[in-house]
């Protein structure tokens, strides 16, 4: 099995702590061997624990006529404040340079990330999976980000001014993808720092969970098509948006302030929605009128059937059936009912 960061942490203190051992053990077996058969297992601890320890109590074997023995004392008392010496080095260090508390944290977020469930996984902590995050944390949705750079890891959490979960390592290793929950997730952004490693990123991911929504960022337009077929279900170039916004600017600068005043207000976290209808939601074969009675806060905006038909700012009599796709404007609060109620079984 593959050795963890946390391995990483303790193993010095656990490699010094073992030379200790290993040098009582052999004190104990020379002693025994020493003064056998006139004294006991008892004794031969005895005499090695007050020989490491240098307190100066009597000697219960006799070595005044065991030039051996007094030579083994030697050796053992070198090598056993060595040994001594490693061990309260190796423990000061855990304790002064943040191990021990960089090891309760690791524990925490490990707690934390095995919580998580239909959440967003999002490879890479630069500057698009900063912003990434931020809209995570302004929409109020659980996700995890698995980074390489410890440095970049921690630029982000000063970022974002609280702590989220985390897994400091390679977006394209199995053993950090399922640290992050990737088989219970609902969807993963892949964002780390070229069109190839997001490819391998996405490969792995479709590996390890055949069902989970991929969402990749491409700069070359050569590698979307490539990164589809390594199992993403949508490819976002940041220059076409890019460009898209910028002319958006031009012809539509009321449109484009209103959805960016959408986006600046953190505290409403107003954003444009969907949920699909599922097997037994109660809203199968009900009206839109009874959706818009069911949640007063919503705003219909599209239907998006089944059959991939767009129903643009529906009536009332229109009917939802399982597999439609309601397009909606609201809050964190009223995503959580509508998901709560296309997710609803009927009683009975």
């Amino acid at each position: 099995m593959a050795a963890t960061p946390a391995d990483d942490l303790i193993r010095p203190l656990g490699r010094s702590l073992a030379l200790v051992l290993a040098v009582v053990v052999v004190g104990v077996l020379g002693y025994l061997w020493i003064g056998w058969p006139e004294h006991d297992l008892l004794d031969a601890v005895y005499m090695t624990i007050i020989t490491l320890t240098t307190v100066g109590y009597g000697e219960v074997i006799d070595l005044s006529d065991k030039p051996g023995g007094r030579m083994f004392t030697v050796v053992l008392l070198v090598s056993g404040v060595g040994a001594f010496l490693n061990f309260v080095s190796a423990l000061t260090a855990f304790w002064v340079d943040g191990q021990a508390s960089q090891l309760l944290w690791r524990g925490r977020m490990g707690r934390r990330l095995k919580g998580l469930h239909d959440h967003i996984v999002v490879c890479g902590a630069g500057n698009t999976g900063t912003w990434v995050c931020r809209e995570l944390l302004d929409t109020r949705r659980d996700f995890a980000v698995v980074e390489h750079d410890p440095g970049r890891m921690r630029a982000l959490l000063t970022e974002l001014g609280q702590e989220v979960p985390v897994v400091v390592g390679d977006a394209s290793d199995n053993d950090a993808l399922l640290e992050a929950g990737v088989d219970r997730a609902a969807a993963v952004v892949c964002c780390v720092s070229n069109d190839k490693d997001n490819l391998i990123v996405a490969l792995s991911v479709r590996i390890l969970a055949p069902e989970v929504r991929i969402i990749c960022r491409c700069v070359e337009e050569a590698m979307a098509e490539k990164l589809r077929r390594a199992g993403a279900d949508s490819v976002v170039s940041p220059n076409r948006i890019g460009g898209l916004r910028l002319i958006s600017e031009a012809v539509r600068p009321a449109a484009v302030d209103y959805l960016d005043r959408m986006l600046r207000d953190r505290d409403a976290g107003m954003r444009v929605e969907s949920a699909a209808i599922e097997s037994g939601s109660a809203l199968d074969g009900q009206t839109v009128a009874h959706l818009r009675t069911h949640d007063t806060g919503l705003q219909l905006l599209a239907v998006h059937r089944r059959d991939d038909r767009w129903e643009d700012a529906p009536d009332d009599a229109a009917v939802l059936h399982v597999g439609d796709q309601v397009v909606y404007t609201g809050g964190p609060e009223v995503r959580r009912r509508v998901e709560r109620l296309v997710r609803h079984q009927r009683e009975g």
